[in-house]
């Protein structure tokens, strides 16, 4: 098991994405948001294409402003803001991307199969092992933005505050040997790398992601933020900027990913409903 004690190797990182335009990888031991790092960088040429890492976030957030556990050095945590602003219409398509992109380096790392959760987990069978929240800063059409991810790497031996969280979450090394964090970032960034020019077309970024996550017939529960009930439906595919859309008793539904809270996913082929033609 790699001592994840270790300082960051940031130079080898660099090394290994040497012609790739996500080659300024920037590490801090601490800090309080990658993403909040990253923010403060949105729209200045020179930042394009970096990417900050960090070994512990003292004030990480999920989506909503969910608080963002993660023992130090225990987790892959970064934002990579990406090498050219794109399009402000294809915002929606962003945490699909990165999705993608990691669950690729993940497999390719430790031939290890991640769930795509809607609308920005990855799981790994049934349980939470990172999420995705990325951050933009718009100007006209143009949208330069931060892809900030947090990936379970290395289960620490103790920790309280883990301990706590509900449902528990998973990680690599529960299920293999867990890579080295910067193997890892610069498989993942590669990806990054070689699948960008995909954000020209949102909804093949959509399409793609819906498939790898065997979207339809999934089962989703989920709770409405206006008032508060929790809902069944199952999933038929991703509607336009990113809604989920499902079927239920009542027909079908587009879930604004603004608007709800997933609480449950799962399988089950006997509820599946066709898609209406």
């Amino acid at each position: 098991m790699p001592n994840q004690s270790a300082p960051f190797d940031t130079a080898h990182v660099r090394a290994l994405l040497a012609h790739t335009r996500f080659a300024d990888v920037r590490y801090a031991a601490q800090t309080g948001s990658t993403n909040t790092d990253a923010h403060a960088l949105l729209g200045i040429a020179s930042a394009l294409g970096t990417t900050i890492v960090t070994d512990h976030q003292t004030a990480g957030v999920g989506r909503k402003g969910r608080r963002w556990i993660a023992p130090s050095g225990s987790a892959l945590l970064f934002t990579a803001i990406l090498p050219e602003p794109i399009d402000a219409s294809a915002l929606w398509a962003v945490p699909f991307w990165i999705a993608l992109g990691i669950a690729d380096g993940v497999e390719q790392c430790c031939g290890l199969a991640l769930e795509l959760v809607w609308p920005n987990d990855l799981h790994v069978r049934g349980q939470k092992i990172g999420g995705i929240l990325s951050v933009a800063r718009i100007a006209g059409n143009d949208a330069w933005v931060g892809c900030g991810a947090g990936l379970n790497v290395t289960r620490p031996p103790h920790d309280a505050d883990l301990a706590a969280v509900e449902p528990p979450p998973i990680f690599l090394s529960d299920l293999t040997p867990p890579p080295q964090r910067e193997a890892l970032l610069a498989t993942i960034l590669r990806e990054f790398d070689r699948s960008f020019d995909a954000l020209r077309d949102p909804a093949a970024v959509a399409s793609r992601w819906e498939r790898r996550a065997q979207l339809p017939g999934t089962i989703y529960r989920y709770r409405n933020d206006a008032d508060g009930i929790e809902r069944e439906g199952v999933a038929q595919r991703i509607g336009p900027y990113g809604a989920l859309i499902v079927r239920d008793a009542d027909g079908e539904h587009a879930i604004d990913m603004a608007d709800v809270r997933v609480t449950g996913r799962a399988r089950d082929p006997a509820r599946t409903l066709p898609a209406q033609q």
